[in-house]
């Protein structure tokens, strides 16, 4: 496919250091075999998250230096609430210092012990924080998710009919709230349809349920709705996002993805005086006063020129297209990954290409780590290593799939970075047979996947 170019042009650059595959080895075996625990000197070209990796524009380090950095009351907080009431449209919006944050100070107000959290699919640090306020998680998202070699619009969406029916079987009552994922990193980086949203909307309506939307990607969501659904194809970006949060009641999200800031993050509640209330209490406990949540004002003034930025529609197309222009280079090669590919990087089926490695093996961190050996590109498994034990029983737990997530950056790499990736790819794919699976040695209850241990499994 024709590559896109960048609606840019670039100002600054920053060295990168190319390393031999003896040293690379020495590196994971230091890192005992996870990629976060890699020295970034050490990786070429860094697709381990697109979270806070991103470049920020001229105007958003002008902006830094007009942050105001007062206690309480700083002009840059009234600017940014100014951006974020006008493209979300809710009552109340709470600058956190990242996504997680929004999540920490959510999940445990809204979650009374043993209630359930039901998704179209929870990301790590979401998973964690339910299971950290003693909720359970529980995963419903459509079953074209599952089938990564077949293309569909939204793969992201939620199984309404399957939601309608765990709550026939548990009652609302045991539900804490309902989580949509947009996009739905864990299956792809697939979008979620607005015909979907409001059939949710329409059950939690029904059930008296709260609707949670995670946004972290949102300004994706949305140009993938333009793009794929009929109804909005001469809507402006901007328009299908107040219609996407105008079908939810809270959001949390991390800033660090589609506002293209270093870090930084929301949470917002629409109608609900008494949410409110209870939330800025753990606000102010757990990050700053109300008027900074946790950031600089500098961090604020970035955040606010980035929400604009990243509903450009030009910057979305080639956005998007980097991810286009990688998945075809696999096309070529016979790489699989899931079909079509997602706004944030390409998901590659590590246990498509890896069959001889089983689930409690880790064919997706096995490809990652191959990939860093191969090239010193560090990537990260979304599969059964990032999936923490089940938190009543304590068991492991099969992920539907077994993921290598390549994200990419935003307004970082090249079209020449993208072929190296493929290319690589496609190296590994020759000796596919002889790539050995891992075992844990140590791990974390919650969120195992930043800190455990690993080693190589002996075939």
């Amino acid at each position: 496919m024709k590559y896109i170019a960048e609606p840019f042009k670039i100002k600054s650059v920053e060295p990168l250091r190319i390393t031999t595959r003896e040293y690379r080895a020495e590196r994971l075996k230091e890192a005992n075999y996870n990629l976060f625990g890699l020295h970034s000197d050490d990786v070429y070209i860094d697709l381990l998250t697109d979270s806070g990796t991103g470049a920020m524009s001229d105007q958003q380090w002008a902006g830094i230096m007009t942050g105001d950095e007062s206690y309480s009351g700083g002009r840059s907080y009234f600017k940014l609430l100014e951006v974020t009431r006008e493209i979300f449209g809710y009552d109340w919006i709470q600058p956190v210092h990242q996504g997680r944050a929004a999540e920490k100070v959510l999940f445990p107000t809204i979650t009374t012990p043993g209630q359930y959290v039901v998704s179209n699919t929870l990301f790590d640090t979401t998973r964690g924080h339910v299971a950290l306020a003693e909720g359970r998680d529980i995963d419903l998202p459509c079953a074209e998710s599952r089938l990564p070699e077949v293309a569909s619009d939204f793969k992201g969406n939620m199984d309404v009919a399957a939601l309608e029916e765990f709550i026939a079987q548990h009652g609302a009552d045991t539900i804490a709230a309902i989580v949509m994922t947009i996009t739905n990193n864990a299956v792809g980086g697939q979008p979620v349809s607005i015909a979907n949203l409001r059939e949710v909307r329409s059950v939690a309506d029904k059930f008296g349920l709260l609707v949670v939307i995670d946004a972290a990607r949102y300004a994706e969501n949305a140009y993938f709705v333009k793009q794929r659904e009929a109804e909005f194809e001469n809507a402006t970006i901007r328009d299908i996002t107040r219609e996407t949060f105008a079908l939810g009641d809270v959001f949390t999200m991390s800033a660090k993805k589609d506002a293209i800031v270093n870090i930084g993050g929301l949470l917002g509640v629409r109608d609900n005086p008494e949410l409110v209330e209870r939330l800025k209490s753990a606000v102010i406990a757990a990050e700053g006063f109300l008027t900074y949540g946790g950031l600089a004002g500098r961090d604020l003034e970035a955040m606010a020129i980035g929400l604009e930025e990243g509903l450009d529609e030009s910057y979305l197309q080639y956005r998007v297209g980097q991810s286009e222009y990688l998945a075809a280079k696999l096309d070529d090669f016979g790489i699989p990954y899931q079909k079509p590919v997602g706004g944030h990087g390409v998901f590659v089926d590590a246990g498509a290409l890896l069959p001889q490695i089983p689930w409690h093996q880790f064919p997706g961190q096995a490809l990652a780590l191959e990939l860093y050996l191969e090239a010193g590109i560090r990537s990260v498994d979304i599969g059964s290593f990032m999936l923490d034990t089940d938190s009543a029983t304590g068991e492991a737990r099969q992920s539907p799939k077994e993921f290598t997530r390549l994200a990419i950056p935003r307004r970082v790499y090249t079209q020449s970075h993208l072929d190296v990736i493929a290319d690589a790819l496609h190296a590994i794919k020759e000796r596919a047979a002889e790539v050995s699976g891992y075992e844990i040695l140590t791990q974390a209850k919650v969120m195992r996947h930043f800190t455990a241990k690993l080693r190589p499994v002996s075939r």
